[in-house]
């Protein structure tokens, strides 16, 4: 049925000789990197922001990233289900426009309080963005090509870190410009992708009386396919866990270059932006050897975790720089960018085909749990023993159970149902 859907929208969205999948992948890779922007703009510069605010806290910077993720954590699930129920675009359009004016208040705030409130609104638009992006593309991309088209369409939050990151270092920090111009430039480029959004995105088409009567014989999403699969909990505990080491990273590493390991300068940006640089390579190969070895996804999911507790216990174990760079380059080749595209990929073969956007919904949900609690526990054990470090091993630790659970999920095949295409076994 899938198929037949598939070569349906292939075949009425074929728009002046680029076929619209291939223009999905690219939309979706710029909505990454605008997003990515706005998230890691502020990251390298937080001390000075802490300073200029008069803040005394590492704990209460920590809340800007908290308040963030919490809000857009809170959005997956209405967000997906409204997507489902009403369409992509009404979700989409509106969230970005919020998105748009929480980067604006951010960039004329005046205290951390409105800083906080400038965060939420951010937060709460670009919580639509998950779940109806990867909907859209799902049933866009054909099936053989999409765990690397997802690649693809990640590897934009890359190419947003190096942005944000190397841009607010270099300029605030090496020129000596105020961070406030930043945020207004990125509410420009959310504008461009608003517009961008209104004239790309095609709603499934309708369908023949045939195809409606195969749709609306499967399974919508539920109780029971949401968490009735030992799966996808194992998806949920394993995303968790991966999104927490991300996140603290993401939000922490700037300060940690800085202030535990004497990196300067733009030298910050330009060290942390290596975990997204090295991300790109490492999810286009192994997501197109998991488009390959279908069978494998599990086993590739689990090996590639490991390393990456691994390697990020390396980061902060050595204490030479150099190779504190070469560990940090590791964590990013093996680590959550690379293994986003095979999770999302595996998610989507588990889920009903009629509920993606509230199943990516749930899965992005869970994973983001640990985006709001990861840079405000660091912040609380920097400030009660002065050092990040415990941040990172606490991070290494939960990896390493997320691992653990979803081993133990995919031990025990389950029984088939209608909706799936495959079990990913290990």
């Amino acid at each position: 049925m899938e198929e037949h859907l598939q070569g349906q929208v292939k075949k009425e969205q074929k728009q002046n000789g680029m076929e619209y999948w291939r223009k999905i992948v690219i939309l979706f890779f710029f909505g990454w990197t605008v997003i990515w922007t706005y998230r890691t703009v502020l990251n390298p510069i937080l001390p000075d922001i802490k300073g200029q605010l008069g803040v005394t806290s590492d704990a209460s910077m920590g809340l800007i990233a908290s308040v963030f993720f919490f809000c857009y954590t809170s959005m997956q699930i209405p967000s997906g289900f409204l997507a489902d129920k009403f369409g992509r675009k009404v979700v989409l359009i509106p969230g970005f426009i919020l998105f748009a004016l929480g980067a604006l208040t951010v960039g004329f705030a005046p205290s951390l309080l409105i800083l906080l409130v400038g965060s939420a609104f951010a937060g709460l638009g670009q919580g639509t963005y998950y779940g109806p992006a990867y909907s859209v593309s799902s049933l866009a991309i054909p099936n053989e090509k999409r765990g690397f088209s997802t690649a693809i369409i990640n590897s934009g939050s890359a190419l947003g870190m190096g942005i944000g990151f190397i841009g607010s270092s270099y300029l605030v920090k090496g020129l000596g410009f105020s961070w406030r111009p930043l945020l207004f430039v990125t509410s420009g480029l959310v504008l461009i992708m608003i517009i961008a959004f209104a004239k790309v995105i095609k709603e499934r088409p309708k369908q023949s009386t045939d195809v409606k009567e195969e749709i609306s014989s499967e399974d919508k999403a539920s109780v029971k396919t949401l968490f009735g699969d030992v799966r996808m909990l194992g998806a949920y505990v394993i995303y968790f866990a991966t999104c927490y080491g991300y996140y603290m990273i993401v939000t922490w590493l700037p300060s940690y270059l800085q202030l535990e390991r004497g990196f300067k300068g733009v030298a910050i940006g330009f060290a942390s932006s290596l975990v997204a640089f090295a991300a790109v390579p490492g999810a286009l190969l192994f997501s197109k050897m998991a488009d390959k070895l279908k069978n494998k996804k599990i086993t590739i999911i689990l090996i590639l975790e490991i390393i990456a507790a691994v390697t990020l216990f390396l980061t902060v174990a050595v204490q030479n720089n150099s190779l504190l760079l070469l560990f940090l380059i590791m964590y990013g080749f093996f680590g959550k960018l690379a293994v986003d595209p095979i999770l999302i990929s595996y998610v989507t073969e588990i889920a009903p085909k009629k509920g993606y956007s509230t199943t990516l919904g749930f899965f992005n949900f869970f994973g983001m749990i640990s985006s709001v609690i990861a840079p405000f526990v660091t912040g609380l054990i920097s400030d009660a023993t002065g050092s990040k470090i415990l941040g990172f091993y606490i991070a290494i630790i939960i990896i390493l159970i997320g691992t653990g659970v979803m081993f133990l999920a995919n031990l025990k095949k389950a029984p088939a149902h209608g909706y799936e295409q495959s079990r990913g076994e290990m």
